[in-house]
């Protein structure tokens, strides 16, 4: 069994930074309630032409030049996202002819913000058994235009933004580096807890004057009971990962968990008994991206040096499903 490494990994966002002034103004909300409630300042909403096929193109790039190969050399493609820029085909496929290659397998995955965690799970299956040497992994959203900008979706809109991040996943050269091990788990009776119910194949017709006149077709959250479950799995999973490999808490040099909401990270910190500074946090300027936001979160603490080699990493997420995970990564 060979070992897999991140090898590369890079981020793209949107132009267009929206305050909480201009997204409270839409919602009737200020922007201390919006700091209060999320921690967030700010997020990027795509504009037209920011596709996410673009925004995953830049993102891509990026971690391709990082891990020094040529997309010819990718041997698939794994893409994370809930809206890539068509309903089918999924966003690999559209990837590709924008990276210039053609033939690499492109499988996509819908795990919202578990995405990526649950992504890296399945690349990392596909090194170890020697398949392949190298595989593009991708998380990427435009979450910006699903939502219900009106005071009615202030609970839901005042969280998201749009964004793509993307990693390289390659056999690595190193029995030390490289990611130890990855754990994904799911339990659907809270499904309708975290959801967008419509548009659906259960409606008949599927689209219809009447079904866009009700709120089925926009995100819905219960925040409690997201909250009260994320704050247990996030440290469930990040200890069962260290356990697995014989370390503690103390040995971990940095948390990147998805960025769901600053309240949320904060409590799980408290949690493990860590500082804050030791798990990573850029939601105030970007929101929750979905998907995208770990991959982004990664790119931006190995930008600033947080993350280096020998570091020992965990990636951890939690989203609708409920779904969660994560990966720990000897860097």
């Amino acid at each position: 069994m060979y070992r897999s490494c991140i090898s590369g990994i890079g981020h793209h966002l949107p132009e267009r930074i929206v305050t909480n002034k201009e997204v409270g103004a839409m919602l009737d909300v200020d922007d201390e309630f919006i700091v209060k409630l999320t921690g967030i300042h700010e997020r990027r909403w795509a504009g037209k032409g920011e596709t996410v096929s673009n925004l995953s193109l830049q993102a891509s790039l990026k971690a391709i030049e990082m891990a020094g190969i040529s997309p010819e050399e990718i041997d698939m493609i794994i893409f994370s996202s809930m809206g890539s820029d068509y309903q089918f085909p999924g966003g690999g496929c559209d990837l590709l002819p924008k990276l210039g290659i053609a033939g690499p397998p492109a499988l996509d995955i819908r795990n919202a913000c578990n995405g990526f965690v649950y992504g890296l799970s399945v690349a990392d299956q596909y090194i170890k058994t020697g398949m392949y040497d190298h595989i593009l992994l991708v998380g990427a959203e435009i979450q910006s235009t699903s939502l219900d900008l009106t005071p009615r979706g202030k609970n839901m809109s005042i969280l998201f933004g749009d964004g793509a991040g993307a990693a390289i996943i390659s056999r690595s050269d190193s029995d030390e580096r490289g990611i130890l091990n990855t754990q994904i788990y799911s339990d659907g009776k809270y499904a309708d807890r975290l959801i967008q119910e419509a548009p659906s194949p259960n409606d008949h017709p599927r689209l219809s004057k009447e079904l866009f006149e009700t709120v089925r077709i926009y995100p819905f959250m219960d925040g409690r009971t997201v909250f009260k479950h994320a704050v247990t799995r996030f440290p469930e999973v990040i200890m069962e990962a260290l356990e697995k490999e014989g370390y503690g808490i103390d040995d971990l040099d940095l948390i990147v968990p998805h960025q769901a909401n600053l309240r949320i990270s904060e409590f799980v910190a408290r949690k493990l008994g860590v500082e804050n500074g030791k798990v990573f946090s850029n939601i105030e300027r970007y929101g929750n991206t979905t998907s995208a936001s770990i991959p982004i979160a990664l790119s931006e603490a190995v930008e600033q040096g947080l993350v280096s080699e020998g570091k020992l990493i965990c990636l951890a997420a939690f989203g609708a499903g409920f779904a969660w995970g994560s990966a720990l990564i000897r860097w």
